[in-house]
């Protein structure tokens, strides 16, 4: 077996006169071809503060950091506890409501439901209307697409989307995709989580839908265990200053994928983030080289 280190090396040395690509700081929405920044920002955890004012305070200035830094989407759901209404302050605050593209979900059983339940959302983000609604791990997704549907043709959205997670109900997502018209599907993504790669990515390619990556650092798990790894030589040929930004860029230079959403409490990762929207993106076969390097280590 080939020590890590004569490995990484090795594989740094064969990249040094490999092209690659210019850096991917837009993508397109393939419905629409409007074109958004690829690296957004989600909520799970990281904004569930409740009335906490320092921790409200401290959030906001991470949302400030990601607005300053390029970004505009924002993921969150109902499921989030506080989240919803943390970011609604935040963007209160900053005045800076005319910067984000808006992507919630419905998450509650029964779509007759599901009106009563958008309406709350939309209170506590402070926002008239969302730039997309996805039906949140596909619960009663029949009845939720419909009604999301309905607001679209109403002129009351602009984009419908599902969402799963970890491999779970992927057959499903691919019927929906290839049965509706919808713009997005979420799914994870990340280096070590390729399974979308077989089926999912390919058909939102083929059929025209936006794909939003989420767990991107398995909530943390990822970046832990990276760290304990030299950042390898490699990463410089694409401009990964960090191993965040160096994982951020494998998702966001698959030809499929539109934005990746990680999640973060704090400025100075979120600084890091957003540096993946900076320098070179790989191609394809630095990308191989990339997933060769991560499963050596």
């Amino acid at each position: 077996m080939i020590a890590r280190r004569t490995f990484l090396g090795a594989a740094a040395a064969a990249l040094v006169a490999r092209p690659v690509l210019a850096a991917p700081l837009f993508k397109t929405i393939p419905s629409t071809a409007e074109r958004i920044p690829a690296i957004g920002m989600g909520t799970w955890r990281t904004f569930d503060v409740g009335s906490n004012e320092a921790l409200r305070a401290q959030r906001t200035e991470v949302l400030n950091t990601f607005f300053d830094r390029g970004g505009a989407v924002i993921d969150s759901s109902p499921m989030y506890g506080s989240s919803q209404a943390v970011v609604g302050d935040a963007l209160a605050r900053l005045g800076r409501k005319g910067d984000v593209f808006s992507a919630d979900k419905v998450w509650i059983r029964g779509g007759g439901n599901g009106p009563g339940q958008i309406a709350e959302t939309a209170r506590r983000w402070g926002v008239p209307d969302f730039d997309l609604l996805q039906v949140h791990n596909l619960l009663s997704w029949r009845d939720h697409l419909e009604t999301l549907f309905a607001m679209k043709e109403a002129g009351r959205l602009r984009y419908v989307g599902v969402t799963s997670y970890s491999g779970l109900r992927y057959d499903a997502i691919a019927r929906i995709m290839a049965d509706h018209p919808i713009d997005f599907i979420q799914i994870t993504y990340n280096i070590a989580d390729r399974e979308a790669e077989a089926r999912l990515l390919p058909l939102a390619a083929e059929r025209g839908v936006a794909v939003i990556a989420n767990r991107p650092y398995r909530e943390g798990a990822l970046i832990d265990y990276v760290n304990r790894f030299p950042l390898p030589d490699m990463a410089a040929e694409i401009g990964a200053a960090n191993w965040a930004q160096f994982l951020l860029k494998f998702i966001i230079s698959h030809p499929a994928l539109t934005v990746a959403i990680p999640a973060t409490r704090r400025v100075d990762h979120m600084i890091e983030n957003m540096g993946a929207l900076d320098g070179p993106a790989p191609d394809d076969n630095f990308r191989r080289e990339m997933i060769r390097v991560f499963e050596a280590l």
